[in-house]
């Protein structure tokens, strides 16, 4: 799995995809001291300096022998694998064509930054020596007291550690790494040559194989599938039962550890199972040997499965032991003529009687018996480069990974990889390392474990106490309301809050970010209430705010809508069939001109209500239709439509005069470009913190036009109660929603620091301001002259607006796509409160829509990011804020590496889970990922990406990558 894009992420585009690099993450610098290079050793000891540990790389020598065992042409290092060891400081040595057998040239390797010597200097001049095979004993003599890094099965190669012992040298055994270590499986250079050694084994066997792996039937007659028995699945075995299989024959495998049935019977194969019961599994996920009542029963077993099969493969190994017999001479005769044997075995004793070491051999009855020993060598050019790989990267470990200092030599017996390798050191034998102390087991807890207890009856009392409150609350409204007019617009904004819950519910993940713009579009609307306004003006300052909330709504509709669109946009595939939405406009032109003539007319009054209905339908179609990709260009058609019909409707109601019909227009036209303006250059990264940005104009309208509407009355104090906690509710939402949406802004495009502000106070504060504010509204509700009532409503303003701001600032930048839906809803409110205020069902309407529909939706990603909803609303109220405790720890080992391996890794691999965050936004990379994606997939890869559902309205649209 790769994750792109995070903190400490740096990343490289190019034309033919994304390419990646992964930096280590920072590393704390530790003091001690490095050993003596006089004795050219390396010392675990500890010693009081402020000197790094261990030796600088540029002060070691690293030589590559030529590998002179019979039959073998890999070689230690690659020029890639040399490369990364002069980048960082290393001196590398090569022997004068060490890497020709491999198809590496020395001008390969001079090209990698080597230099190319003969062998004598090779062991003479070199501080650390790579090999692959057990050096020899003259090459031991030649090596002296220096290091080794090497294969050295240092149990069957007892003659071979004293040496090392009495010349004081210190070794390293590839063969010897911990398996069980999780970071050891870099290092495991077994596994990696057993792996080809599975591959090669099969294709070996299909070599002298006289038929088809797969069955075929065909005109001239019918060819069976071979079947292929594989005895042993570790690495080696698992390799060439996935070969066997690609290849379309009938796999069977047997293994003496049972647990290795799911990994035979994930890849096709068929496990068989022998009729007594014994447990295979050994230390360090190596097989143990066997009882000899275990042996009979397998033998039965493997006898009759080789009177059916046509090719054996073994590979059972024990380490430090001969190979176990498994498949015995009298089985062989029992196989039919033209089958094959492999045995992976064959160096250490064999699996199988028939086999000859480093020969075919063919039986009396006709079975050809492999005993090849240099399969590896027989793919050089691979099996080098993945050794190289292992020691190499095992080389660079020794020091970093514990002391965290990069560029020194150091050999820490705190590294259980290096302390499992390290097998004598400075002459003193360290092999077999000490085995870790086991676990220490948990106490028993001897209690008795009580039996859940689960009330069934409790969700039906919760039910039916909330269907009491609601029910009462509804009852309770119709008791204190003033007037029938009243209670029809209650009944508009209840039925408007359940459609708009409905509604949001139905949307899916992938297109919250297009429905909060779509919303914040709609919300808009408020423009509605500056046109009243302007139609009822009796004051210079009362047009001036009507003009501002009619002109900054109308930036909101236009450039909402746009960011809508480019939202959508990204949506869209060069495969998709062609849109014709404009042929939409055709009965939108059609109802205007419908309206307008029998608006005009003067026969029709019941018109202009109609029209209003209907606009609400549609701004509700608006967001209904972001339930799925199909019909989420439709929804945002409906949405235009209905916000246009909304403004001719409510021309159409007012009737207003020549002048200011032209003045309305001409606000709404300088409002129409601005929004066009600003949202033809937004980019698609920054769509987001636009949609923040819009919803403060949607706050200043709604204040505006609040206090427009309060200063216009004849005589504020005859305002009915309904009507003042309009006014009031409106400026107070107004503001918050302006202040708070700046706030969001600000953090989300990179003008304010994400952190969360930290005053140890703050809860204190947003109780003092919003005990403020409510005073300021009680003021309001005692129906105050004009100029009491004005700085009522001033103050009001005035607080409510640090509130909002103190609320946002302190909550963090990942929690603002939370903030902007609470916003979101807020504008919606304050809408319907306009609607309340100017008794105009459609303001209730679509404000109880977006303002329910965005509490909705605030829900749900509350709940997708672990979010408590009333702390959000409450600006981090109960959470600690003074950010004075212990940093989190992160445990775990850091993965390095580069442009080149990642792209190696991705061309490599069959199936790649791409988990994308916030980086990845912030670098502009979600094209280039997506050409990336197409190559991999033209490639035949199997792309697939894992998308927490908050991340598709992080910053940064990662919605495009959901679609």
């Amino acid at each position: 799995m790769i994750r792109l894009a995070s903190l400490n992420t740096a990343s490289t585009v190019t034309k033919s995809g994304l390419r990646t690099s992964l930096l280590c993450l920072s590393r704390s610098r530790l003091t001690s001291t490095s050993s003596s290079l006089a004795t050219r050793s390396f010392s675990s000891k500890k010693e009081e300096d402020v000197k790094p540990k261990g030796i600088p790389y540029n002060k070691l020598t690293v030589g590559v022998p030529k590998e002179r065992f019979p039959l073998e042409k890999r070689v230690a290092a690659t020029p890639e694998s040399v490369s990364k060891l002069v980048k960082p400081g290393f001196n590398v040595l090569i022997e004068k064509g060490a890497g020709s057998s491999s198809y590496f040239s020395d001008a390969d390797y001079e090209s990698a930054g080597a230099k190319i010597v003969e062998a004598d200097q090779v062991w003479k001049e070199s501080d650390i020596v790579m090999k692959l095979r057990p050096p020899t004993k003259e090459e031991l003599t030649q090596l002296d007291n220096r290091t080794i890094i090497s294969f050295l099965y240092p149990a069957q190669n007892p003659d071979l550690l004293q040496q090392l012992q009495d010349q004081k040298s210190t070794a390293f055994s590839m063969d010897c790494i911990p398996r069980t270590l999780s970071r050891g499986q870099t290092y495991d250079a077994l596994s990696s040559q057993a792996n080809i050694t599975g591959y090669r084994a099969v294709v070996e066997a299909s070599n002298e194989f006289g038929r088809f792996f797969a069955g075929q039937m065909t005109a001239a007659g019918k060819v069976p599938p071979a079947k292929v028995l594989v005895v042993g699945t570790g690495v080696a075995g698992l390799a060439a039962i996935q070969t066997a299989k690609n290849m379309g024959a009938i796999v069977r495998a047997f293994d003496v550890r049972p647990v290795t049935k799911e990994q035979v019977e994930a890849m096709g194969g068929q496990f068989l199972e022998v009729d007594y019961q014994e447990d295979g599994s050994g230390a360090g996920g190596y097989a143990k040997e066997m009882s000899k009542e275990w042996h009979a029963a397998a033998a039965k077993m493997l006898g009759k499965q080789c009177e059916e099969v046509d090719i054996v493969i073994t590979t059972a190994a024990i380490p430090g032991r001969k190979a176990p017999l498994m498949i015995t001479k009298a089985m062989v005769d029992k196989m039919k003529s033209g089958s094959v044997t492999v045995d992976l075995a064959a160096e250490s004793g064999g699996n199988i009687e028939t086999t000859v070491k480093d020969e075919k051999f063919i039986t009396d009855n006709g079975v050809t018996c492999l005993g090849y020993t240099d399969l590896a060598s027989r793919l050089p050019t691979t099996s080098s480069s993945l050794y190289s790989n292992n020691i190499s990267k095992f080389l660079l470990s020794m020091g970093p990974q514990t002391t965290k200092v990069k560029d020194y030599f150091y050999i820490d017996h705190e590294d259980d990889a290096v302390r499992g390798m390290l097998t004598v050191e400075n002459g003193k034998l360290m092999w077999p390392a000490p085995m870790p102390p086991p676990p220490v087991a948990a106490k028993k807890d001897d209690k008795p474990v009580e039996p859940e207890v689960i009330d069934y009856r409790a969700p039906y009392v919760q039910g039916a106490k909330q269907a009491s409150y609601l029910a009462g609350s509804v009852l309770t409204v119709g008791c204190i309301s003033p007037d029938p007019a009243f209670s029809a617009m209650f009944t508009t904004f209840a039925l408007s809050n359940i459609i708009g819950v409905q509604v949001v519910l139905g949307v899916t993940h992938a297109l919250h970010s297009p429905l909060m713009a779509v919303t914040n579009a709609i919300s808009g609307t408020t423009a509605l209430g500056g046109i009243h306004l302007l139609a009822h003006s009796n004051s210079a300052g009362v047009t001036a705010l009507a003009a501002a909330a009619t002109t900054l709504s109308t930036v909101n509709i236009v450039g909402g809508f746009i960011v809508t669109k480019k939202m959508l946009d990204m949506f869209k595939r060069p495969t998709d069939p062609p849109e014709y939405y404009h042929l939409y406009g055709i009965p939108a032109a059609g109802t205007m001109a419908f309206y307008t003539a029998g608006t005009m007319s003067g026969h029709v009054p019941e018109i202009d209500s109609a029209a209003a209905t209907l606009s609400g339908l549609l701004c509700i179609g608006g967001i209904a239709g972001l339930s799925s990709q199909s019909t989420a260009r439709l929804g945002a058609a409906s949405g235009q439509a209905g916000v246009a019909l909304g403004v001719a409707s409510t021309l159409g109601h007012l009737h207003p005069d020549l002048g200011t019909t032209a003045k309305i227009a001409t606000l709404m036209g300088i409002g129409g470009l601005a929004g066009k303006y600003i949202g033809d250059r937004v980019e698609p990264t920054s769509l987001p913190q636009t949609v923040a940005a819009f919803h403060s104009l949607v706050g200043v309208a709604a204040s505006a036009a609040a206090i427009g509407d309060f200063a216009n009355a004849p005589s504020p104090a005859d305002l009915d109660k309904v009507h003042l906690a309009s006014v009031y509710l409106a400026t107070v939402i107004g503001s918050v929603t302006c202040t708070g949406s700046l706030v969001a802004f600000g953090k989300l495009d990179g003008r304010m620091g994400s952190a969360p502000m930290q005053h140890p106070a703050r809860d204190q504060i947003n109780m003092g301001l919003g005990a403020a504010t409510l005073g300021a509204g009680a003021v309001v509700m005692g129906g105050p002259e004009v100029g009491t009532g004005l700085a009522a409503l001033g103050g009001a303003l005035t607080t409510s607006g640090a509130l909002g701001w103190h609320m946002t600032a302190s909550i963090g930048g990942a929690d603002m796509p939370v903030v902007i839906t609470v916003l979101n809803s807020y504008s919606g409110w304050a809408l319907c409160a306009e609607g309340f205020m100017l008794d105009m069902p459609i303001l209730t309407t679509v404000g109880a829509l977006i303002g329910c529909s965005g509490a909705a939706l605030t829900k749900i990603m509350c709940d997708a990011m672990n979010r408590d909803i009333l702390s959000v609303i409450l600006g981090g109220y109960g959470t600690k804020s003074s950010g004075k405790g212990e940093a989190m720890t992160f445990e775990g080992e850091v993965t390095q590496t580069s442009i080149d391996e990642t792209c190696s890794l991705l061309m490599e691999s069959e199936s790649v889970i791409i988990v994308p965050g916030y980086g990845l936004a912030v670098a502009k990379g979600q094209y280039p990922l997506k050409e990336m994606v197409d190559v991999l997939r033209s490639a035949g890869k199997k792309v697939r990406f894992g998308i927490h559902p908050v991340a598709g309205r992080m910053p940064g649209q990662l919605n495009v990558l959901l679609s």
